[in-house]
């Protein structure tokens, strides 16, 4: 129990409490504390019957049985290794942008569900952990990554390929497809465009986040590793220098 409490608190701060609220939200669910019926998102509840922590708790709740068993604790485990990954990488001593990330890309997800249809009802833990997935895959899109069975390509494939496995043990795509779309939207606009294309800075963490999140060292805030087109840039500036942007790491490493 002792390497348990030790390994708990080894994960990064952000990651740790998400982690373990999807593990005790789903337990409480499946023990009958509260009823499921009260966990996932339906918009008719939320936008018409103010039902408001109904995306809160969706985006923590899964509905854990013999049949969706595995397909939960293989997101938990992608949550748990590319959350802890970007948050000690590329937003390393910056905990109040990871913050924003996470919030930005929440409030997309559950913008684009309750849009779609007032009667049906939706989980938000696969697609957040997908667009935190495929932020991480694009800030190291050119590190080579292993999958499963030993088949090796670039990090930012990793998304979709995930997305088809998903598919194969779930028997659906699109909570992953909208994950990776939140994902690209949130890298486009504080990447892309304004580091890439020489476009206006859309997205800023607000200073409430920071207060409540303060910088544990110095830097930039704001975002985290520029994309490969800047680096180049910044590489040619100072004579050719190397810099090391992230490392690929084999699927089951810890």
């Amino acid at each position: 129990m002792s390497d348990l409490g030790d390994w708990f608190r080894s994960i990064p701060l952000i990651t740790r409490y998400w982690f373990a609220g999807s593990i005790a939200v789903p337990l409480i669910g499946k023990l009958g504390l509260v009823s499921p019926v009260y966990l996932f998102l339906w918009p008719d509840a939320f936008i018409n019957r103010f039902q408001i922590w109904r995306p809160i708790t969706a985006t923590f709740f899964f509905p854990v049985g013999p049949g969706t068993g595995f397909l939960y604790l293989v997101n938990l485990y992608f949550l748990y290794q590319y959350s802890s990954r970007l948050e000690t990488g590329a937003f390393d001593g910056r905990p109040a942008d990871y913050m924003f990330m996470l919030l930005f890309n929440w409030i997309c997800i559950v913008v684009s569900f309750c849009s779609s249809s007032n009667f049906y009802i939706f989980l938000l833990m696969i697609p957040l952990i997908m667009s935190v997935l495929y932020v991480w895959a694009q800030l190291n899109r050119d590190m080579i990554v292993s999958f499963w069975f030993g088949t090796r390509f670039k990090a930012c494939y990793l998304p979709w390929v995930i997305l088809g496995f998903n598919y194969i043990i779930g028997g659906s795509v699109i909570n992953e497809l909208i994950g990776n779309l939140v994902g690209h939207l949130y890298f486009f606009l504080m990447f892309k465009y304004p580091m890439d294309l020489g476009g206006r800075n859309f997205l800023s963490t607000p200073q409430f986040l920071y207060r409540w999140l303060p910088n544990r060292r110095g830097g930039v805030s704001g975002f985290g590793v520029p994309p490969a087109s800047m680096r180049r840039a910044a590489e040619d500036q100072q004579g050719g220098g190397r810099h090391n942007w992230g490392q690929g790491f084999r699927l089951g490493d810890q």
